[in-house]
């Protein structure tokens, strides 16, 4: 029996933010040493969803004594910009500087983030259990990808800027567990639910560039995948004590002819063996391996892993629900098992520790909600209440000449033109 402290964490590159019993807590890891805790906030307990803006001030935050209702805090001044509540309980929620996403079981709300209004609701999504999705965080595209099949491993790519869908992508034969972009949103991650082979494509285009084998003994749950800033590098975490890094390199023949090697010598045989295996051998033969790897000192936990330039050198920081944060060199030209430099405790020794027993998103109950703008336009047979307006669309479109429904603005709409307080995602000091 394992305990653990609850908490919910996300990366952003060197930003850690994470969800507790007692509110949620935001953190910097501006050196190898130091840890530094930018915020704490304690406006609401039990929060299981917390999601910052780059290195801004804005951070959306969802309780589960409201798993419906979306809060969306600047925490600096310490005000409530808004909040949103929906038909169904918030599974997951991603945002960038155009738009901001909110995704329950069978749909998926996407608003422009600088006045929150609803542009889109994309409806009778496939049953989506884990609220699983991508928002490409790029300042010149907004790709969503979320899973188009709940029986095979399917992705749509939908442009959240344009309000369309692009393509789909058959990625695997078994349903989704991880999505994510790399920085510029040019390439895709994704793993399957076996978790043993990681594959790469490309965006919009949806070619498979890339194929990693995380294992072949087990099937595993990857809980985490994360590119490093210039996608050279692609890291995995899961429920087992290995952390696996892949090097995105495309093999150059003549490299391997100006340096044959015995390795070298085998694995062409074997390539030229593979045209006359079955496909899935034939695969398994093409398919790269790890190149580096962390063992951790837990095993069964939740992690989330994630690549960064701290001090100029490439870290790896692996996030555990058991709460501790840990730093890991990595040697970017000769890879290998990576070294433990440092640990750090997200909270303080003395609070208390409790027992994780089941996922978050599992423990929520269903709480009443009032019939919101969002849940009126996810239900539009249902008459609209006093903070509704008639004449919107069930895509979310206001008619010519209507007005945005009260949403309980505290102040303005948000404001993204201040380049201190949301600094572009490429000035990202590490």
């Amino acid at each position: 029996m394992w305990l653990v402290r609850w908490c919910v964490l996300c990366f952003y590159r060197s930003s850690l933010s994470v969800g507790t019993k007692t509110g949620y807590r935001l953190f910097s890891v501006t050196a190898v040493d130091k840890l530094d805790c930018i915020h704490e906030g304690v406006e609401c307990p039990d929060v299981y969803i917390v999601e910052r803006l780059f290195s801004s001030s804005l951070v959306v935050v969802v309780s589960l004594s409201m798993p419906r209702r979306m809060n969306v805090y600047h925490f600096k001044k310490g005000t409530e910009i808004c909040n949103y509540s929906y038909s169904n309980n918030i599974l997951s929620v991603r945002l960038n500087r155009q738009r901001l996403v909110v995704c329950l079981e069978e749909s998926i709300y996407i608003h422009n983030i600088k006045d929150m209004k609803l542009l889109k609701t994309l409806l009778n999504t496939p049953t989506n259990l884990s609220g699983l999705c991508a928002l490409s965080v790029n300042h010149g595209n907004s790709y969503l990808a979320y899973p188009g099949s709940a029986t095979i491993g399917e992705i749509t790519i939908y442009d959240a800027n344009n309000l369309s869908t692009v393509t789909l992508i058959q990625a695997h034969d078994s349903p989704l567990a991880a999505l994510t972009f790399n920085a510029s949103g040019t390439k895709l991650a994704s793993a399957s639910e076996k978790g043993t082979v990681i594959r790469v494509f490309s965006i919009p285009e949806g070619q498979r560039l890339f194929e990693f084998r995380r294992g072949m003994k087990r099937y595993v749950s990857i809980s985490s995948l994360s590119f490093s800033a210039d996608a050279q590098f692609l890291c995995a975490s899961s429920n087992t004590e290995t952390v696996h890094i892949f090097k995105l390199e495309q093999h150059s023949p003549s490299q391997e002819e100006e340096s044959p090697t015995w390795s070298a010598y085998v694995g062409k045989m074997f390539t030229a063996a593979s045209t006359y295996l079955p496909a899935q051998v034939s695969d398994m033969m093409h398919q790269d391996r790890a190149f580096a790897t962390v063992r951790l000192n837990m095993f069964g936990l939740k992690n989330i892993c994630a690549l960064a330039m701290i001090q100029k050198l490439p870290r790896l920081l692996v996030a555990s629900s058991d709460g501790f944060l840990y730093v890991y060199n990595v040697d970017p030209q000769d890879g290998g098992e990576c070294v433990l430099v440092q640990k750090h405790r997200l909270f303080d020794s003395s609070e208390e520790q409790v027992e994780e027993n089941e996922e978050l998103t599992q423990d929520a109950s269903p709480q009443p909600a009032g019939q919101s703008y969002a849940a009126t336009v996810a239900l539009p047979s249902t008459p609209p209440s006093s903070t509704t307006l008639m004449g919107y669309s069930e895509d979310g479109g206001a008619q010519k000449g209507e007005v945005i429904p009260e949403h309980e603005f505290a102040e303005s709409p948000i404001c993204l033109d201040d380049e201190n307080e949301f600094p572009p995602v490429g000035n990202q000091s590490n």
